[in-house]
């Protein structure tokens, strides 16, 4: 990724340039800008990294034509940052992984840079990258390689490049399914189930809903998933996805299939208080509503998590949520 050095916003001379051992088959996805953000407002094309792996590549500082650098030391930083911001508060919470001196001068003594400069770079084990990368409502995970470079006498020159993180699972922990109920004494009374209470992001939600007793006329019925994203005492609700049911009046006796497919949706897994901060939950959310307007419903949570893909094909999905 080619980026140029910044001093408190303003340029440099100097082109920083920090890659990846293996980009060519790295599986990459275009991420949208976060909404509090205050950088780029372009989505941006990030490597795809996760827990389990390592960090290696090269960092290429070309400088402008005639133009000489000189500096102290040369440092890199993988860096982990959490930032939350609701009507209450704002923070951010950096958290350093590892860091590289790549290079340092003698005591009272300075190198330099002129026209290119090329060093490799390799964080011996694989990093730590506890959580998922994540742009939410208002919380945001970011990681991101930080170069630095000390020079005497004036400003540092420092350029990060983010990556984004995914740490999927070959499998979940196994739970049995959901069986409810809704009922209005004397007048209704539903029954449903769903097959599992853990879905990966790709999965399908089957079940089906049983009525047993119909005294007033139903005129629709909505499944939805909802998504909760909790900072502290604020809490945030989004609809990720409808699934229509029925539309018409069932019957006692009748019994209607679901089959809810969850991947033409940006979901993203469940978290659960990441750092101490945040966590978002999803729901299952059943609503009936009769030929009064009058609605019944039934909400049951449900777990997602990211399962490990089957290929390694590179490609750019939109990395979830906007």
């Amino acid at each position: 990724m080619f980026a140029r050095g910044q001093i408190l916003g303003f340029g440099t001379g100097v082109d920083i340039n920090v890659t990846f051992e293996d980009a060519g088959t790295r599986r990459r996805v275009l991420v949208p800008p976060w909404h509090h953000g205050g950088g780029s407002k372009d989505v941006s094309t990030l490597y795809v990294f996760s827990h389990k792996e390592e960090i290696s590549g090269e960092i290429v500082i070309t400088t402008d034509p005639g133009e000489v650098v000189d500096y102290t030391e040369l440092r890199m930083e993988f860096v982990g940052q959490l930032n939350t911001i609701t009507p209450e508060n704002r923070q951010c919470k950096q958290f350093s992984y590892g860091a590289l001196d790549l290079e340092k001068a003698p005591t009272g003594q300075n190198l330099n840079i002129e026209d290119v400069k090329v060093l490799e770079y390799k964080f011996p084990n694989p990093v730590a990258k506890p959580h998922e990368s994540y742009n939410g409502i208002t919380s945001q995970v970011r990681y991101f390689l930080r170069v630095t470079i000390k020079r005497p006498y004036t400003p540092d020159i420092v350029e990060e490049q983010e990556i984004w993180v995914q740490n999927p699972q070959a499998t979940a922990s196994t739970a049995s399914g959901i069986k409810m109920e809704v009922g209005l004494k004397d007048a209704l009374h539903i029954e449903f189930e769903y097959n599992r209470r853990n879905y990966h992001l790709q999965d399908v939600v089957l079940g089906k809903i049983f009525f047993l007793l119909v005294k007033i006329r139903i005129k629709y019925m909505e499944l939805s998933l909802l998504k909760r994203e909790t900072s502290g005492s604020y809490h945030e609700h989004d609809t990720m996805a409808k699934y229509e049911v029925m539309d018409g009046h069932p019957v006692a006796g009748e019994t209607i299939p679901v089959r809810f497919f969850l991947s033409p949706f940006k979901l993203t897994p469940t978290y659960k208080q990441v750092e101490d901060k945040f966590s978002v939950k999803y729901y299952l959310n059943l609503v009936l509503m009769d030929e009064n307007d009058r609605r019944y419903y039934k909400q049951q949570e449900i777990t997602l998590w990211r399962k490990t893909p089957n290929t390694t094909k590179v490609s750019l999905p939109v990395a979830p949520p906007v």
